[in-house]
């Protein structure tokens, strides 16, 4: 009987949760009019992709779904890269400060983002890399850089260095020991880094509304809202397929990697 109170519970959990993403699919597949029919429908009536073919053919949807694709994909690479030779550098290496250098990067995972939006916008305007993707880049490295090396970091010190000293033993150097050993062993945990900053630079909002003034270099997130903007009444059978589309990537990167993110997260969470 708790066995069945328990799957019963949990299966409300997973429908409560799960209710608004049906419901943004159903909308984005209804006629205009029947999003406000009352009473409302759960499935469309008559099925449409009317609003898909608006979003991808009539506006600067697909314009906004590269730069995001871009931003994502190069703050990816760059935090991964970072990240793994920092996380390797505190577990592998001994020099003065190592400890509290690695105390003080999480502490700044725990500042809100919003601390860091004037001096980074300060900074990057003197550069002259605001209303430009890179210049998001950076900016997103900023605070997923923190929390992505003291992931790695963990996940690394649960590699045994004796498999490192012997590879070196048999003629390998620091950095080949690093690459073939190393990194192999690490791939969950490199993969939950990549989805983690990955999903962070996809979702993001504040920072690219801000650094961003330019239409055409818009990511997704500001970019669908400019759209709304230029009408007086919202459609909101347009935002939910483009909330539908925003989807997709996510939902196809976490559905095939969900396991290595578990595996990942695990590891971090009980390794100091």
């Amino acid at each position: 009987m708790k066995r069945f109170l328990a799957a019963l519970l949990t299966w409300f959990a997973v429908l409560l949760v799960a209710f608004p993403l049906f419901w943004m699919i159903s909308s984005a597949l209804k006629p205009h009019a029947e999003t406000f029919a009352i009473p409302p429908t759960l499935l469309p009536v008559n099925w449409t992709l009317e609003h898909f073919q608006v979003l991808v053919f009539e506006t600067p949807f697909l314009r906004y779904f590269l730069n995001s694709l871009i931003v994502a994909a190069l703050t990816t690479a760059l935090v991964l890269v970072v990240a793994v030779l920092g996380a390797y550098s505190l577990v592998r290496f001994r020099y003065p400060g190592r400890r509290f250098m690695a105390q003080l990067t999480l502490f700044t995972y725990l500042l809100p983002a919003v601390v860091l939006l004037l001096p980074l916008y300060l900074l990057l305007a003197q550069l002259g890399l605001t209303n430009s993707l890179f210049g998001l880049v950076i900016a997103y490295t900023t605070f997923a850089l923190p929390f992505s090396l003291w992931l790695l970091r963990s996940f690394i010190a649960a590699i045994p260095i004796d498999l490192e000293e012997a590879a070196m033993v048999d003629g390998a150097s620091r950095m080949g020991a690093f690459r073939d050993v190393v990194l192999p062993q690490a791939v969950p945990g490199l993969i939950s880094t990549a989805l983690f900053t990955f999903i962070l630079s996809w979702n993001e909002y504040l920072y690219a509304l801000v650094f961003i003034n330019r239409n055409d270099m818009k990511t997704l997130p500001p970019g669908v809202i400019t759209m709304l903007q230029q009408n007086q009444n919202i459609e909101w059978s347009l935002l939910m397929a483009a909330s539908v589309l925003m989807s997709i990537p996510v939902l196809i990167s976490f559905s095939f990697l969900q396991s290595h993110l578990t595996h990942g997260f695990g590891a971090g969470a009980v390794k100091g």
